[in-house]
């Protein structure tokens, strides 16, 4: 397939199944609300070392929060209920509860679909409070009140846990590193203006893409050198040489990820995030597009690129 002068390869994305969940982050204005959810998703790229995924959905006004304040929603996931739950405690205790002003809820409604448990938002902070901390029960949810040096910090006692899907990732293979850029966050663009989904990574956008396994026995992760251009003519089976256009052209390589919290939110993104590519062409320097996956073992939700930029539904 080819639109607009790129070869889209015909190949698939390989996701895996993880757990989710949605906060809400408040504050007195924007601003700081803005630097708690940053702060909150920090170094949270990649499970691999990570522990969690995490990234900024999108800001809220305040006619969309529960304490009618400006807010950030905030996206959340890692590959077990309880490593989430522990990552979830962490990352609200050191980087929101800390934050001037801020509060924060759940973002799922209880018996969310999908919905298998509940992770701990006030429910353990709470002790930080050395039993000054009052609890208060609002149409059926449980509140918690912190005394703070500012005021109070409130927290709702816990936020449901859904399924999700981790991994949906597109590969754009570029003429040079300013074209891949381009591409890559216009992309991101595209993808943001979608619900439920983020990248994780710094910008939406990893230039260290990955395979499994290593060469070196204490790592379970290693470059992908298929896809990387100075390896080109030193790896047995480069990608680069695919697609009819020369090996030698391809100067840049980006990858994006996506996780969501539906199958059919990862796919939609992904769609979206082609067409904004396509619409560079190769004009503007994109040759290829390509995705990621270890032959359908990793993970049981396939994207396949072909369906996707030709409307058809995710599975």
């Amino acid at each position: 397939m080819k639109r607009n002068g790129v070869v889209i390869d015909d190949t698939f994305a390989e996701a895996f199944p993880m757990k989710a969940t949605r906060i809400i982050v408040t504050a007195h204005n924007i601003a700081w609300a803005r630097h708690a959810a940053v702060s909150a998703t920090g170094f949270a790229t990649s499970v691999i070392a990570c522990g969690c995924e995490a990234g900024i959905e999108r800001e809220l006004g305040a006619a969309e929060t529960p304490d009618g304040r400006p807010g950030v929603s905030v996206l959340m996931f890692s590959m077990s209920g309880k490593e989430l739950a522990k990552q979830l405690e962490r990352r609200v205790g050191q980087c929101v509860l800390t934050c001037p002003t801020t509060a924060v809820f759940a973002g799922l409604a209880p018996g969310a679909a999908g919905s298998s448990d509940a992770a701990a938002l006030g429910k353990n902070l709470r002790f930080f409070g050395d039993g000054w901390q009052i609890s208060k029960m609002i149409d059926g949810v449980r509140y918690w009140r912190v005394p703070v040096m500012d005021g109070e910090f409130v927290a709702q006692e816990d936020t449901p846990v859904v399924k999700g899907v981790g991994g949906g990732n597109l590969l754009f293979l570029a003429r040079d590193t300013d074209a891949a850029l381009a591409v890559s966050e216009a992309a991101v663009a595209a993808m943001k203006q979608l619900p439920n989904v983020v990248m994780p990574f710094p910008g939406g956008v990893v230039r260290s893409g990955s395979k499994v396994g290593s060469r070196y026995a204490n790592l379970s992760a290693s470059t992908n050198d298929a896809f990387c251009p100075s390896l080109v003519g030193l790896v047995a089976h480069s990608e680069l040489a695919r697609g009819g256009t020369p090996a030698e052209e391809i100067g840049c390589v980006m990858e994006i990820v996506i996780d969501g919290l539906t199958e059919a939110d990862v796919g939609a993104a992904m769609r979206v995030g082609m067409e904004a590519a396509v619409a560079i062409g190769r004009a503007g320097g994109l040759l290829r597009i390509s995705a990621g996956n270890y032959g359908g073992k990793l993970g049981p939700y396939h994207f396949h690129l072909h369906r996707l930029l030709a409307g058809g539904d995710v599975p």
